[in-house]
């Protein structure tokens, strides 16, 4: 695989049984550029391990008068000397196309799985991990795997300049042979302490990572309350703790990289004074000293790759235990098993069998939860994001259980939108671009959702001054939109996709009263003949539903239109309008059945109570009339 070769059209199956797995399957995978990169290697680091016995030649020649003798050191000294370049120069570009293409299959996986889990991503793993996984995490795994191909070349280069030496000069090559696995090894024990404090750097670094993406993501509720000082002191402790775990972890990786530069010395010192002697009593010729002499400097480079190595594993092994741990995880285990269904989208009423809702199809219905993380659990399952507790209760559309399609047939029939939307970075035409029937255009969901003056603010940001909001940039998350804006614009890429059964929580929360009436007319409309559910409570989205279901401690209570059950319920009522419980004990019984015109009449509830919504907290701002 060559990086113009990539995305790679299947990243494939990886072993995410544990981290050190995890980089064995990489490296499987990545076996042609390892052993491209080990034959380069091989070349270069040889072409280094020679270069001394050219030079030992050329110094004898000299000493000897031999010209002829002299002409071959130099012809093997430029040949070694080609062998180094072109060998350094192809063991960089293919180690830098492993590093690269081993990040970009991570990635790819990371997106895989992201995509499959959806929502249920961010439930399991940290929001600060899964961005410090597929960031940092994925540098570093491709850092080993671009670095285990030259650690092996680094190891057979060694391996064969050792024996050379003790065939060529056995007095000086023994004490070499001896004394490199020494070098080799002698940071072994250092290791597991470096690993251990690297680790505690990642723990940290991820928390805050985790904790900043937090702050910024909440910076507009933060302002709102005064709290800006508060987390940003927490950020501060946090950073701090980062900064001094790595300080304590460098320390251990320069005394591991000083004594990598102190034995070699002590090496090197030993074979100069014992080949002095040696050279002295004529026992060696000062053409063999050099030789000796240079291959041991030479030897050294070679062997920084052990201590490379030894740190790429470390740094590496945590980031391959997250990104394995991310990797492992199941949308549902029963899901894993499904795919016997087509892909073709059912059709029918919506039903949920854990709270007994029913959701007619064509129709619009509102469901009001007093419980919002409820409402929140019961959208997610209505979209088939069942947890495995809930399996036994699967929601059928048409019968046909959710959990029982395969993914992106469940995903095309129903689409929920939670009440926290993400507005991804790009145009407005890139936001709307997203897998739709076609039905609805970008301007008619737009119109729907009123993004009238959403539009006009786009328009004057332009930045190529064309004064198109479809081509004016959103920043990342929508940021620079308010939250009643970038909550439209959530609603109208929904629209935009017109899934058979769309699922909306809280979709009006952040919005005024006034936009509020006018959204709930425009989806009502725009989404005539599909079925649409909407968790509310506001009177103004449940005045223009078809049917209201009430679900009350996990299950439905009732079910009727919002007026009939403003008067018919009390439970009902006081979620609505907020009523305390002496209101509710204050007011007469009212008999179940159908609500006459008369009891309406005399009823004592403020119409305002049903054409004004209740205040919310859920509400984060209050904008301008459009």
């Amino acid at each position: 695989m060559q990086i113009r070769d990539l995305p790679y059209p299947d990243p494939g199956i990886p072993d995410a049984r544990s981290g050190p797995r995890f980089l064995v399957w990489l490296g499987r995978n990545q076996l042609g550029g390892q052993l491209k990169a080990l034959s380069w290697g091989l070349l270069h680091f040889l072409g280094i391990g020679g270069l001394p016995v050219g030079a030992g030649l050329a110094i004898q020649a000299v000493i000897d008068r031999s010209g002829t003798r002299l002409a071959v050191a130099g012809g093997l000294i430029a040949l070694f000397g080609v062998a180094i370049t072109v060998g350094d120069t192809m063991l960089h570009r293919t180690a830098v196309t492993n590093w690269i293409t081993a990040a970009a299959r991570v990635q790819q996986l990371l997106a895989r799985k992201a995509a499959e889990l959806g929502s249920a991503l961010t439930r399991r793993v940290a929001a600060g991990e899964v961005v410090a996984v597929s960031t940092g995490d994925v540098e570093k795994i491709g850092w080993f795997v671009e670095a285990l191909s030259r650690f092996l070349a680094s190891v057979i280069a060694v391996v064969f300049i050792c024996v050379g030496l003790v065939l060529y000069l056995p007095e000086l090559g023994v004490l070499i042979a001896c004394a490199v696995p020494v070098l080799a090894l002698s940071v072994l024990p250092l290791l597991p302490h470096a690993t251990q404090r690297a680790d505690i750097q990642r723990e940290k670094a991820g928390k805050a990572t985790e904790l900043a993406s937090d702050t910024v993501a909440g910076l507009r509720v933060l302002r709102g309350i005064g709290g800006e000082e508060l987390f940003l002191g927490r950020y501060r402790r946090a950073s701090q703790e980062v900064r001094e775990a790595a300080v304590r972890s460098a320390r251990m990786w320069a005394l591991i990289s000083a004594i990598q530069v102190l034995l070699p010395g002590v090496l090197l010192i030993s074979v100069v004074w014992y080949g002095a002697h040696l050279a002295l009593d004529g026992r060696i010729g000062v053409g063999s000293l050099v030789t000796v002499y240079s291959a041991v400097t030479l030897l050294m480079f070679p062997l920084r790759h052990f201590e490379e190595i030894a740190m790429a594993y470390s740094f590496s092994r945590p980031s391959a235990k997250r990104a394995a741990r991310v990797l492992s995880l199941e949308r549902t285990a029963f899901e894993s098993e499904r795919g016997g269904l087509d892909d073709a989208r059912p059709t029918g009423e919506l039903y949920d069998p854990a709270t007994g809702l029913r959701v007619a199809p064509g129709l619009l219905t509102a469901v009001v939860c007093g419980d919002p993380d409820a409402a929140g659990r019961l959208a997610e399952r209505l979209g088939g994001h069942a947890t495995e507790e809930e399996q036994s209760a699967s929601v059928l559309l048409g019968g046909v259980p959710l959990d029982g399609l395969p993914l992106t047939a469940a995903r095309a029939a129903v689409l929920v939108q939670d009440k926290d939307p993400v507005l991804l970075s790009g145009t407005l035409t890139e936001l709307l671009d997203v897998p739709s029937s076609g039905v609805v255009a970008a301007d008619k969901a737009l119109a729907a959702a009123q993004c009238g003056d959403v539009l006009n603010a786009l328009a004057q940001a332009s930045v190529d001054g064309s004064g198109d909001p479809m081509r004016s940039t959103i920043t990342e998350r929508g940021r620079s939109l308010s939250g009643g804006q970038r909550q439209r614009l959530a609603l109208a890429r929904s629209l935009v996709t017109d899934p058979e059964v769309l699922v909306l929580d809280e979709p009006t929360s952040a919005v005024d009263s006034h936009t509020e009436a006018r959204i709930a007319e425009g989806v009502k409309a725009l989404r005539t003949g599909r079925t649409t559910v909407v968790f509310a409570s506001s009177p103004l989205l449940l005045d223009h539903a078809d049917a209201v279901a009430f679900v009350h401690d996990g299950k439905v209570a009732a079910v009727g239109t919002h007026r009939e059950l403003l008067v018919a319920d009390p439970a009902y009522r006081a979620v609505v309008t907020r009523e305390t419980d002496e209101e509710q004990a204050a007011e007469p019984p009212v008999a179940p059945g159908r609500v006459t015109t008369e009891h309406r009449a005399t009823d004592h509830i403020d119409a305002r109570q049903i054409i004004t919504p209740a205040p919310s907290p859920a509400r984060e701002e209050i904008e301008e009339s459009a």
